[in-house]
């Protein structure tokens, strides 16, 4: 069992994360580096409250700063990582988001969307969130001797889109046949050792839709009380629950797993609602 439990063991090894300030991001760079690795938190805002919990944890971590809507400044980044930790094993792309201007509601229809709107979406989710990182990143990663795991962080809307998030749910379908089509490329083109698969979170509590679920008086929103209606195990998720299948996934466990799009959402994709 010992033997076993090791292939799960990230020791010595160096993760990225983007968007790694994010409720979600933070919660998996902290599982990553009780795993064993050495972390990089790479965000746009300050990174220094997250790290300096990190290394309360006993976790070696670093902040850096990258705007990902810009090819060059991830590049800066990226240099500035792979001088401070000598390669990249782990990249975790957990940045994106939605936004208003997209996001249909009663003073806002789909016919008035601006495609600025609708533009900034796929920028935000598909470039910046995992096309552009992975380009950067992964170049240096298929040099890597013992190659590497890129995780892309999708939701449970690329699979069932939800309504009033037309752009949203169609950026993160985006992610996903993204994901599987660099599966292919790196195991095709650059050998077996660089696997890319996605994490679509359901419905988790975090800064971006709290208003949406919850009201001021922390009850259920009639959107709050629909997601729980269709989510067989009755909950909302915990951004801890995340940390798992991201450790598994960046493992020797994981070896011949890429391509893959495993949903973590208390069976939200799976039910019928009969």
């Amino acid at each position: 069992m010992k033997d076993i439990l090791s292939t799960f063991s990230l020791k010595g090894k160096k993760a990225v994360v983007t968007g790694g300030m994010g409720t979600l991001g933070s919660a998996i760079a902290k599982g990553l580096g009780k795993a064993g690795a050495k972390v990089a938190i790479c965000d746009k805002a300050s990174t220094s409250s997250v790290v300096a919990h990190l290394k309360k944890e006993g976790i070696k971590a670093k902040g850096y700063y990258v705007d990902l809507m810009d090819k060059k400044k991830i590049m800066m980044c990226h240099n500035k990582v792979i001088k401070d930790f000598g390669r990249v094993d782990i990249l975790v792309n957990a940045a994106g988001g939605m936004i208003e201007e997209a996001t249909t509601s009663k003073d806002l229809s789909f016919f008035d969307l601006s495609l600025s709107g609708l533009e900034k979406m796929v920028e935000l989710n598909l470039f910046a969130g995992v096309i552009l990182p992975c380009q950067i990143f992964g170049k240096s990663m298929v040099t890597n001797e013992e190659g590497g795991s890129i995780i892309n962080i999708s939701s449970t809307s690329s699979f069932r889109p939800l309504s009033r998030v037309p752009a949203y749910s169609a950026t993160k379908a985006a992610v996903n046949n993204f994901t599987r089509w660099l599966a292919v490329h790196f195991a095709k083109e650059y050998g077996k050792n660089v696997r890319v698969n996605a994490v679509a979170p359901g419905f988790f509590l975090t800064r971006m839709n709290y208003h949406l679920l919850l009201d001021d008086k922390d009850n259920l929103t009639e959107r709050g009380k629909s997601i729980i209606a269709h989510t067989p195990m009755g909950e909302f998720g915990y951004p801890d629950d995340l940390t798992g299948v991201c450790i598994w996934l960046s493992s020797d466990a994981a070896r011949f797993v890429t391509g893959a799009l495993i949903p973590v959402d208390g069976g939200f994709s799976a039910f019928s609602g009969v």
